[in-house]
């Protein structure tokens, strides 16, 4: 289930991104951004996905004195109804498809730059008379540095796989990955940019093969053309790079896009031009109410929408604490 339930995080390239912000909506990304700031915090996201597939989340944070913070998460994947037939497509009913996750993630405020954090995973799927179930880890650590509004995390996700398969003797293993993560916001201007990378674990991540449908072909030798190691290499580096940016116009506005490279190569159709790889939306953030949107476009047709609303409900108390003192003493 590794789909992206903040829509900061998918408009951001829907890869790792290092923040130090108000934002809850990241913190079951990345665990060690889990603490007390977040403390009585509620996201609730969802999006609209390909062929009636939709999902969706709800996340809550809380901070226990001496042990550190935590958050729970619940996921939800439907991928709608389908029509069960016989072997001579008799219909004999319907059946549906689900995913079901439960996280448990906690983080730890080491100093007033550094912390860590770790995700338990459970997930669940059932589809028609078929199901699995699966545990996987996450670990995670940041560095912040408030006087040069730079941000640096390391995320190592989903270590470990299914304990009950689909099937006896085939057990899968879940998306393992490494990430490295670095944003800076500039000082002059109301500007951050995320540079990301993932799949650290391996180098090789196009396929060059003579199954490649996008190889040119000798005209002389009828063979395929494959490209230089040069211009291999070159495409591999940047497969592994995601970049993103965030205006912040006013204090309660901020308007991101991103670029991953490899998701518009993977779904590069030379016939016809598309934005595969771009990603964008904004974060409305108003006295501890936050509202994000964002729209990624995965390729030709598919630009699924990601919305996201959050709040902190300490905070919200204390506000209206703040505003009958201020009545009271005014009457008085």
């Amino acid at each position: 289930m590794d789909y992206k339930f903040s829509a900061r995080l998918a408009g951001l390239g829907g890869t790792l991104i290092a923040i130090h912000d108000n934002d809850p909506s990241l913190i079951m990304y990345n665990p060690s951004t889990i603490a007390s700031r977040f403390n009585t915090s509620l996201v609730i996201g969802a999006a609209d996905y390909f062929a009636h597939t939709g999902y969706g989340a709800a996340t809550y944070s809380h901070t226990f004195n001496k042990i550190g913070s935590f958050a729970v998460e619940m996921r939800y994947v439907g991928y709608g109804t389908f029509v069960r037939t016989d072997d001579i497509g008799n219909e004999l009913g319907t059946f549906s498809c689900n995913d079901v996750g439960f996280t448990l993630g906690w983080g730890r405020t080491l100093d007033s730059c550094f912390s860590i954090g770790a995700n338990l995973k459970l997930m669940y799927s059932g589809y028609e008379s078929y199901s699995s179930f699966g545990m996987a880890v996450d670990v995670a650590a940041s560095y912040f540095n408030e006087k040069k509004n730079i941000a640096v995390a390391v995320l190592v996700k989903n270590i470990g796989g299914e304990l009950k398969p689909f099937v006896d003797r085939k057990r899968n293993w879940a998306p393992f990955d490494i990430q490295l993560a670095f944003s800076h916001r500039l000082k002059f201007i109301p500007v951050r940019y995320h540079i990301s990378v993932h799949s650290l674990y391996k180098w090789k991540m196009g396929y060059v093969g003579p199954n490649n449908p996008l190889l040119e072909t000798d005209v002389m030798s009828n063979k395929p053309k494959y490209p230089s190691k040069f211009k291999q290499g070159v495409d591999n580096f940047f497969r592994h790079l995601n970049f993103g940016l965030e205006i912040i116009p006013i204090k309660y506005l901020t308007i991101f896009a991103s670029f991953n490279y490899d998701q518009n190569r993977a779904m590069y159709i030379p016939q016809k031009r598309s934005m595969a790889g771009f990603a964008y939306g904004f974060l409305i953030d108003i006295h501890s109410i936050q509202f994000g949107f964002s729209r990624s476009h995965y390729a030709v047709g598919a630009t699924p929408n990601f919305i996201n609303f959050s709040l902190n409900i300490s905070n919200l108390l204390q506000l209206s604490k703040a505003k009958k003192q201020k009545k009271l003493e005014r009457m008085n």
